[in-house]
């Protein structure tokens, strides 16, 4: 008898826990468009899942066929946030990011449209490939998940550089899909080539940045500034050389230069992307060769470390020009300033810029300043609940948003941080800060 009692327990406490669970994974089935649920295990999350999300390839014409949409989706409780990471390429690992972390709270990571796998059969149709586009496929999917799991749950986007870019970029198209937006290290560019990165990238390094000067101990005379530009100049002297170097390891690598215009064009590119590089992530000045101390490979070796030989690659800008196409259209890039050396670059009139990227089959428009403007403006007068995180050295910061006299939204920079600043990078005081900001959204947003 006493056995028979235990079994009823057992199952009694068996039966409750499965009826008391969320049956994440049915309703995630049972919504219309999802498709090839997988369930994964990914720490420290008690459910996780892979599956696809159907989406119009154009959302004002349904005519136009679907593509699918890669999504991810970890879980802990139904009634906890949920973080919205609106990737701006393709998904990378899909593990917890920093604020799911902080928060303890559910993550939904979306692959941007037209990246990797989730791209329409036949090809890229880049006329679709648009930020507003892009911001519709998130809203379906964040409307679609909250109804059917998270009705209850306080909502918070975030995305990394152009993740960031597509938060806020979804935030000003759907205001009211989340409760709160925390963009890392987003550029908001105000034309094709913002005159603001290279004024910004010409004074890096030679301004009295706290705590820079101090950690790497320069003078002005051998700031940092004049060190890069000096490693510039000698590289050019030495590209004949270094052009052949590039090319052995290109031969090894499988790498090709087409696109650029061949193995020479491609050093001479990524000699003028150097110091975009050196600051985006974080070098360290002393590790810059000087010319009286160092040899030929030497010098190749920083630089193809520093500005790496796979960036103006056939296939990596094949598998970027998502992102170069969206650049040249709508979110704006940098341009090269040759002027210190077109003694090295015959025939060069003007500043280099991306529309090499441009895909053949693409079609040509004009940069869409209107709306970058446009989307600047809603920035300074009704974005509400966007916390903005940036890197004071990182080139891109150069064109971070300026909220003005918004208070409803905050700001924080790390000055001697790079493009890999995080909320965790703070000193205590303005960590602190910055996670009770946080907080006391989420609190409000209950309301």
């Amino acid at each position: 008898m006493r056995k028979c009692l235990s079994l009823f327990v057992v199952l009694y406490l068996f039966a409750g826990t499965v009826f008391a669970g969320d049956g994440v994974l049915e309703k995630l089935k049972q919504i219309p468009g999802v498709s090839e649920v997988k369930e994964k295990k990914v720490e420290p999350f008690g459910e996780y899942y892979e599956f696809w999300f159907e989406q119009p390839i154009d959302h004002t014409d349904a005519s136009k066929g679907t593509f699918r949409q890669k999504v991810f989706l970890g879980h802990r409780n139904a009634d906890a946030p949920v973080i919205a990471e609106l990737q701006g390429y393709q998904i990378g690992s899909g593990q917890e990011g920093e604020l799911a972390a902080l928060f303890k709270a559910n993550q939904l990571t979306v692959e941007h449209r037209f990246f990797d796998q989730s791209v329409p059969q036949g090809g890229i149709p880049w006329e679709y490939l648009t930020i507003k586009q892009a911001a519709t496929d998130h809203h379906k999917i964040i409307q679609a998940v909250k109804e059917a799991i998270y009705p209850n749950s306080v909502w918070i986007s975030t995305g990394i550089s152009k993740g960031g870019q597509t938060t806020i970029f979804h935030r000003y198209f759907y205001p009211k899909d989340v409760d709160i937006s925390v963009p890392y290290v987003a550029p908001l560019n105000l034309a094709y080539v913002d005159s603001r990165l290279e004024k910004f990238l010409d004074k890096l390094g030679m301004a009295k940045t706290k705590g820079m000067k101090e950690l790497f101990a320069w003078s002005d005379l051998n700031s940092p500034h004049w060190l890069i530009r000096d490693f510039q100049l000698l590289c050019f002297k030495n590209q004949d050389t270094l052009a052949s170097m590039l090319k052995k390891l290109a031969e090894r690598q499988g790498y090709t230069y087409e696109t650029v215009g061949g193995v020479r064009r491609a050093l001479q590119l990524m000699i003028l992307e150097y110091p975009f590089a050196f600051w985006q992530w974080g070098r360290n000045p002393a590790q810059i060769p000087e010319e009286e101390s160092s040899d030929i490979k030497e010098i190749f070796n920083h630089l193809v470390r520093v500005s790496t030989p796979d960036f103006f690659e056939d296939k990596y800008i094949v598998r970027m020009q998502p992102f170069f196409y969206a650049a040249l259209t709508e979110i704006g890039m940098y341009d090269y300033n040759i002027k210190p050396f077109k003694k090295y670059l015959e025939g060069e009139k003007k500043n280099i810029d991306f529309s090499f990227t441009m895909p053949a089959d693409a079609p040509r428009k004009p940069f869409n300043v209107a709306q970058m403007q446009a989307i600047n403006k809603w920035l300074q007068t009704d974005a509400e609940r966007m916390l903005f995180v940036y890197g004071g050295s990182d080139p891109w910061y150069a064109t971070g948003v300026d909220l003005k006299t918004n208070w409803k939204s905050r700001k924080y920079v790390k000055g001697d941080m790079s493009h890999v600043c995080r909320i965790k990078d703070f000193d205590p005081v303005s960590r602190e800060d910055l996670i009770d900001t946080l907080k006391e959204w989420i609190k409000e947003s209950k309301r």
